[in-house]
């Protein structure tokens, strides 16, 4: 049984994210190493709120999750999903970027019913 994802201490969370945010602003690219362990944080912490298995939201290389109440199926692809990259999933968690947004200049690709993770994100307080 695979091990479920979960969110990283208030002040793990917050050292990792500054680590990234020191990077960003310095132009350099995140530890690879922080930027997975913050795309998991957010991920587990989006489950653990809304948990559900009507949509599965996936960062490769990193992590997947199924969240969000609604149909829930059994086998296969749900019956919703949203794919993006690590630094545009950090965004969308943090709030540096809107759902919307991010699907229209094409840097989130969601199909299906309950794609659309507007009333779920941001993530933090």
């Amino acid at each position: 049984m695979p091990t479920r994802l979960q969110p990283l201490s208030a002040e793990d969370a917050a050292a990792v994210l500054a680590r990234i945010d020191v990077a960003v602003t310095t132009g350099a690219e995140p530890a690879a190493d922080d930027e997975r362990v913050a795309v998991k944080h957010f991920l587990a912490v989006l489950a653990t709120r809304h948990p559900g298995k009507s949509v599965e939201v996936r960062v490769p290389p990193y992590a997947a999750v199924q969240c969000v109440p609604g149909v829930r199926h059994t086998r296969g692809t749900p019956p919703a999903v949203v794919e993006t990259d690590a630094a545009t999933w950090l965004a969308l968690a943090r709030g540096a970027l809107d759902f919307a947004g991010a699907l229209a200049a094409a840097r989130v690709r969601a199909s299906g019913e309950r794609s659309d993770l507007s009333p779920y994100l941001p993530l933090l307080p």
